[in-house]
């Protein structure tokens, strides 16, 4: 079968991110991707000039699917301390298990890596928390940085998870996000 001539660049970035998850960042290379979409390695640098560009612009775009999904998950949740959990909740679907949790983390090395990517982390962020503080809006007695708070107990009980992954992710991340609520916001 003859290699396609072309394919569009999110056909061709989600085949590079797949690359990482199952091997590890170290694996993109232009011959591993060619490999992956079918794209002719010469035609793949064409594109992306380089290795690094190659897989900066496959974490933007993992970037870009991350933050839709939040946008989604935002719009769908009732603006209250139980929406600011099912924002998160669903946002922890997509770890799956640990293996996948596991790769996910060395993609987060390279987002660590790189100023432009940690600057989309940094804006990410800020969206998370301006989305939980505003579920916390009506709630009396709520600490004016909750929105941080929920956010950084999400990633740490995400870790905790990590080191004994027993039952579904998602199950794990709404019971300790409603304790952490009921913790912060007695009566709740």
């Amino acid at each position: 079968m003859a290699r396609p001539k072309t394919m569009p660049d999110r056909d061709v970035l989600a085949a590079a991110l797949k690359v990482m998850h199952e091997k590890g960042p170290e694996a993109l290379t232009f011959a591993s991707l060619a490999t992956a979409c079918g794209l002719s390695g010469s035609t793949l640098v064409q594109r992306f000039r380089n290795k690094e560009e190659l897989a900066r612009a496959a974490l933007l775009f993992a970037w870009d699917d991350l933050d839709a999904k939040t946008e989604t998950a935002i719009a769908a949740a009732p603006k209250t301390p139980q929406g600011a959990v099912d924002i998160l909740v669903a946002l922890s679907g997509d770890y799956g298990g640990i293996e996948a949790y596991a790769e996910g983390l060395l993609m987060l090395r390279e987002d660590f890596r790189d100023p432009r990517l940690r600057a989309r982390g940094s804006a990410w962020g800020g969206v998370i928390s301006a989305a939980i503080t505003a579920c916390f809006a009506s709630t009396p007695g709520t600490p004016d940085n909750i929105g941080m708070l929920m956010a950084s107990q999400w990633q740490g009980c995400l870790l905790w998870w990590g080191f004994d992954p027993k039952g579904p992710i998602e199950a794990h991340v709404r019971r300790s996000l409603e304790a952490f609520v009921a913790a912060v916001l007695p009566g709740e």
